[in-house]
């Protein structure tokens, strides 16, 4: 389970702050006489290697599209050779990428998906569906396989003809393609794991080479997504995000991704470098055990929400480079209800709460936490100076990743989470809060929220819809187990050269085929 934890937390879903490549955004500092990358200061030219700075650990390396991505360089290798059914998109949540089109049954419970015209593997053999059939059936087939195609069974996976793929749905679904952005990589059928790691890919660039998390792709001329600018791509691993930020400053490398605010600060002098912004790319949250013991009570979480000082968390832990957020995941959904009143600091209301819920202020309650993503240790500790003004004792544990993965996550009564996609409230309802949601992490089990979700994804019309899952969120709001009080940017360092990076968050900031180079 905690290899796929992790595979989202890149993609879409990345692991944490998932910075495989930045957008521009209202990107700050640096030269203000140097273009911002992602900006159009010139007409568009093709050539040229972009060298990008990736997140990672050697002893973690995979070439598995389907299996671990514990490194932000694996998972940005990977999204370059393989594409997936559908990607995020500028205007909607989902839209075609190696599925052309789709279309659904009159019920919502059977999606046919078109390939797009002439898709090839690197290799120069036609995509058929039955490559795409091999490959969706072995994703769910992985330890959690039901979290990556929620409401898929691989029975319900099959070929119609050479161009269409049908998935058939255990319930009404409306947003069903939305599932297929994430990890569904195609390669060819019958792939054997040994040959997994040199299999071709049907993605804009090509391997290279690839030695010890490093790699060089090459651009694909055959891509059926159109032309690619870029020579190359070069990808190199950072074990720290300030390494990686030296290089960028030293010109070792073009982007330096996921670099954090003080990496920002000491490039904000330097005219060569562009300092880019992301908002709403990654999520914090503290998770209460809703299912069992001292956090069960509705008021008790309630009471936590009210005693978290968002502002302060904000500019204490993220330096400023967040925004405040509301108990309510998925911040970057256009679905996301706004309209919701901010929910502020009351202590007074939160004692008396406590009080009515009974809750043992004389106990001390472990917070657990890791440093896997910078910050996250830091808001476990803040959290708990603030809430003790409500009178909750908390003790914070720091536990390593690999223990926290698989002894804490998805086990335990309070701990930090994060997740680096953030852009859809249908994704986090149907992964982590429905009450058979393989990555519930919090143990949520509410049936009115289970029956509005339902409901919305069996509702075709889109404003109604908007209006079932406005409803899905004030259920959330009042009583998940998510403290979300902030959202992260992104912060990445960009040479002068760069243009062009994707703008998006989550997994569409992987996308490089329309970026380029100046010089």
């Amino acid at each position: 389970m905690r290899v796929t934890r992790r595979q989202l937390l890149w993609a879409g879903a990345g692991i944490g702050a998932a910075g495989a490549l930045a957008a521009c955004g209202s990107g700050t500092g640096g030269s203000k006489d140097a273009a911002p990358a992602g900006t159009a200061s010139a007409q568009p030219r093709a050539g040229g290697t972009l060298k990008v700075g990736a997140l990672g650990k050697a002893s973690a390396i995979t070439r598995d599209p389907h299996g671990t991505q514990a490194n932000e360089s694996d998972y940005l290798i990977i999204s370059l050779l393989y594409d997936t059914l559908a990607i995020p998109g500028d205007t909607a949540n989902t839209v075609p990428r190696l599925a052309a089109s789709w279309k659904p049954s009159e019920d919502l419970t059977t999606w046919r998906f078109t390939i797009a015209d002439g898709a090839v593997f690197h290799d120069g053999t036609p995509v058929t569906a039955d490559d795409v059939v091999w490959s969706l059936r072995r994703l769910r087939d992985t330890p959690a396989g039901k979290s990556r195609l929620p409401g898929i069974q691989p029975e319900g996976i099959r070929a119609e003809d050479p161009k269409t793929v049908v998935l058939v749905s255990d319930y009404p679904n409306a947003d069903l393609p939305l599932q297929t952005r994430l990890t569904t990589f195609v390669l060819k059928k019958d792939t054997k794991d040994d040959a997994i790691a040199g299999a071709p890919g049907t993605g804009p660039f090509k391997l290279d080479w690839y030695r010890d998390g490093n790699a060089r792709l090459v651009r694909n001329d055959h891509w059926y997504g159109g032309k690619v600018l870029l020579d190359a791509v070069e990808v190199r691993l950072f074990e720290s995000p300030q390494a990686m930020a030296n290089a960028l400053l030293a010109g070792q490398i073009d982007v330096a991704s996921n670099v954090g605010a003080v990496a920002a600060r000491t490039a904000e002098a330097r005219k060569d470098v562009r300092i880019l912004r992301r908002p709403n790319d990654m999520a914090m949250p503290i998770v209460m055990r809703t299912a069992d013991g001292p956090f069960a009570d509705p008021r008790v979480r309630e009471a936590l929400k009210l005693a978290v000082d968002r502002d302060a968390m904000v500019k204490q832990v993220l330096s400023g480079y967040g925004s405040v957020a509301n108990d309510i995941l998925g911040t970057g959904d256009p679905a996301l209800a706004k309209d919701i009143p901010q929910r502020t600091r009351d202590l007074a209301k939160a004692k008396q709460l406590l009080a009515d819920a009974g809750f043992d202020t004389s106990r001390t309650y472990d917070l657990i936490t890791t440093e896997d993503i910078s910050g996250l240790a830091e808001s476990a500790t803040l959290f708990a100076t603030q809430v003790r003004e409500a009178g909750v004792k908390i003790n914070v544990v720091k536990q390593d990743s690999k223990v926290f993965w698989d002894a804490t996550w998805l086990k335990g009564t309070l701990y930090t989470t994060y997740w680096g996609t953030n852009d859809s409230v249908v994704f986090f309802a149907s992964k982590t809060m429905l009450s058979d949601a393989g990555q519930n992490e919090s143990g949520f089990k509410d049936p009115a929220f289970d029956e509005a979700y339902r409901t919305a994804m069996g509702t075709a019309d889109a404003a109604a819809r908007g209006t079932l899952l406005h409803q899905l969120q004030e259920i959330e709001f009042a009583r998940s187990g998510y403290l979300l009080w902030g959202m992260a940017d992104g912060i990445d360092l960009a040479g002068a050269a760069v243009r062009d990076l994707p703008k998006l968050p989550g997994y569409g900031r992987v996308q490089l085929e329309k970026t380029w180079l100046s010089r």
